[in-house]
């Protein structure tokens, strides 16, 4: 049977790279993703988000100005330096510093760990037990873990980008559905409105320099930093 080309102006992805995204961006891949709202548990608390517009709204913002647009930059970084360990241990490095809260940096790096490990058991690649080898007792951010594995697997980076991006967002929608609580339909159409921020958050990144990369997401993490101190509490940030 011959393989099957899907296409749009941005990709080109076969059904089988269609297929690895798919699983590595489930919500049954087991890396811990839904025990994490990335602030959204206490801005449901404070009253920022409430509702289907607030929410698209707060997580939007993540993706321009926060850790979504960080983490694309340096997933693409990452992506890029294939065959340079300095390099790649460069950009963990700083991936793993540069989450403003504790509690954003353990979303990070626990979730980059479980991804690195059950990658390498299922869709194994030398290039990821090489990076797993010199990290050992060192920090793994998701987003570099995910640039290593989509480049030694042939992916396309805008494709895994933009699943990125979602998997990142439907997570956090996925978490004010049971917080706030909104229902599975008002969930979606939240998420649905976010399509064209990812759209439009990809071209940035991939043009973007690691030099000119910033975040600007106060409100998020102070949500992140009154997270730790909360009194009752869900999720792990």
């Amino acid at each position: 049977m011959a393989t099957v080309i899907i296409t749009t102006t941005a990709t080109m992805t076969t059904t089988t790279d269609l297929y690895r995204l798919l699983a590595w961006f489930s919500p049954s891949y087991p890396i811990g993703a839904f025990s994490y709202s990335h602030g959204v548990e206490t801005a449901v608390e404070a009253g920022w988000v409430r509702d289907a517009a607030t929410l698209s709204d707060w997580i939007g913002h993540i993706l321009r100005h926060g850790a979504g647009w960080l983490d694309a930059v340096l997933l693409k970084e990452a992506y890029r330096a294939a065959g340079d360990p300095r390099r790649l241990d460069e950009l963990a490095d700083l991936a793993g510093a540069w989450r403003g809260t504790a509690e954003t940096a353990l979303e990070s790096t626990q979730q980059g760990g479980s991804f690195l490990g059950v990658t390498r058991a299922a869709w194994g690649h030398e290039a990821l037990d090489a990076f797993a080898e010199r990290r050992k007792g060192r920090p793994v951010p998701l987003c570099v873990a995910i640039g290593i594995a989509a480049q030694a697997h042939g992916l396309d980076l805008a494709a895994v980008m933009a699943a990125y991006l979602h998997a990142f967002a439907a997570n956090l929608v996925s978490a004010a559905v049971r917080l706030i609580p909104l229902g599975q339909t008002d969930g979606q159409r939240s998420l649905q409105a976010l399509m064209p921020v990812v759209d439009s958050v990809v071209p940035c990144a991939l043009a973007c320099d690691l030099e000119d990369c910033g975040t600007a997401a106060t409100m998020v993490d102070i949500a992140s930093m009154m997270h730790e101190t909360q009194y009752t509490r869900l999720f792990r940030s």
